[in-house]
Protein backbone atom coordinates (compact mmCIF):
# COMPACT_ATOMS: atom_id res chain seq x y z
CA UNK A 1 0.00 0.00 0.00
CA UNK A 2 1.25 3.32 -0.74
CA UNK A 3 -0.57 6.50 0.12
CA UNK A 4 0.07 10.13 -1.54
CA UNK A 5 -0.82 13.28 0.68
CA UNK A 6 -1.68 16.27 -0.80
CA UNK A 7 -2.88 19.16 1.60
CA UNK A 8 -4.98 21.87 -0.42
CA UNK A 9 -5.99 24.66 2.20
CA UNK A 10 -7.88 23.13 4.66
CA UNK A 11 -8.44 19.70 2.47
CA UNK A 12 -6.64 16.78 3.12
CA UNK A 13 -6.61 13.59 -0.25
CA UNK A 14 -4.83 10.70 0.67
CA UNK A 15 -4.85 8.59 -2.56
CA UNK A 16 -4.55 5.06 -1.83
CA UNK A 17 -2.70 2.49 -4.29
CA UNK A 18 -3.01 -1.09 -3.70
CA UNK A 19 -4.88 -3.52 -1.23
CA UNK A 20 -5.94 -2.17 2.45
CA UNK A 21 -6.03 -5.32 4.40
CA UNK A 22 -4.51 -6.26 7.72
CA UNK A 23 -1.02 -5.55 6.37
CA UNK A 24 -1.47 -2.39 5.33
CA UNK A 25 -3.63 -0.87 7.51
CA UNK A 26 -1.04 0.16 9.60
CA UNK A 27 -0.20 2.94 7.00
CA UNK A 28 -3.52 4.56 6.31
CA UNK A 29 -3.68 4.41 10.53
CA UNK A 30 -0.29 6.40 10.76
CA UNK A 31 -1.80 8.97 7.82
CA UNK A 32 -4.99 9.47 9.76
CA UNK A 33 -3.53 9.80 13.36
CA UNK A 34 -0.99 12.58 11.65
CA UNK A 35 -3.71 14.96 9.66
CA UNK A 36 -2.17 18.37 9.68
CA UNK A 37 -3.74 20.88 12.25
CA UNK A 38 -6.41 23.08 10.29
CA UNK A 39 -7.55 20.49 8.47
CA UNK A 40 -11.17 20.46 7.87
CA UNK A 41 -12.24 18.22 5.22
CA UNK A 42 -10.82 15.00 4.21
CA UNK A 43 -10.79 12.84 0.80
CA UNK A 44 -9.89 9.28 0.69
CA UNK A 45 -9.48 9.06 -3.00
CA UNK A 46 -9.62 5.14 -3.70
CA UNK A 47 -9.15 4.82 -7.98
CA UNK A 48 -6.19 3.10 -7.10
CA UNK A 49 -7.43 0.31 -4.39
CA UNK A 50 -8.41 -2.71 -5.72
CA UNK A 51 -9.18 -4.59 -2.41
CA UNK A 52 -10.42 -3.76 1.56
CA UNK A 53 -10.75 -5.82 4.27
CA UNK A 54 -12.64 -5.51 7.26
CA UNK A 55 -9.47 -3.53 8.67
CA UNK A 56 -9.83 -1.32 6.31
CA UNK A 57 -13.80 -0.52 6.73
CA UNK A 58 -13.01 -0.15 10.62
CA UNK A 59 -10.04 3.05 9.04
CA UNK A 60 -13.01 4.64 6.83
CA UNK A 61 -15.42 4.68 9.70
CA UNK A 62 -12.76 5.80 12.16
CA UNK A 63 -11.57 8.37 9.51
CA UNK A 64 -15.73 9.64 9.51
CA UNK A 65 -15.20 10.00 12.87
CA UNK A 66 -12.27 12.03 13.03
CA UNK A 67 -13.08 14.17 10.74
CA UNK A 68 -16.48 14.78 12.42
CA UNK A 69 -18.31 13.74 9.36
CA UNK A 70 -16.28 15.71 7.14
CA UNK A 71 -14.88 12.60 4.92
CA UNK A 72 -15.25 12.10 1.61
CA UNK A 73 -14.76 8.65 -0.46
CA UNK A 74 -14.23 8.67 -4.13
CA UNK A 75 -13.82 6.75 -6.93
CA UNK A 76 -14.34 3.24 -5.38
CA UNK A 77 -14.30 0.40 -7.42
CA UNK A 78 -17.55 -1.73 -7.25
CA UNK A 79 -15.94 -4.87 -5.50
CA UNK A 80 -15.35 -2.27 -2.74
CA UNK A 81 -18.79 -0.66 -3.39
CA UNK A 82 -20.21 -4.13 -2.69
CA UNK A 83 -18.71 -4.51 0.65
CA UNK A 84 -19.09 -0.62 1.47
CA UNK A 85 -22.73 -1.37 0.49
CA UNK A 86 -23.20 -4.61 3.02
CA UNK A 87 -21.07 -3.56 6.12
CA UNK A 88 -23.93 -0.05 5.82
CA UNK A 89 -20.60 2.20 5.31
CA UNK A 90 -22.09 3.87 2.42
CA UNK A 91 -24.84 5.10 4.21
CA UNK A 92 -22.89 6.96 6.86
CA UNK A 93 -20.16 8.01 4.41
CA UNK A 94 -20.03 10.21 1.50
CA UNK A 95 -19.01 8.36 -1.14
CA UNK A 96 -18.70 9.60 -4.77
Amino acid sequence: MKIDKLQEGECLILTLDGWLDTQSSPILEEALNSVPEGTQEMVIDMKSCEYIASSGVRLLVAAHKKMDGHLTVRNVCPEIMDILNMTGVSKRIKIE
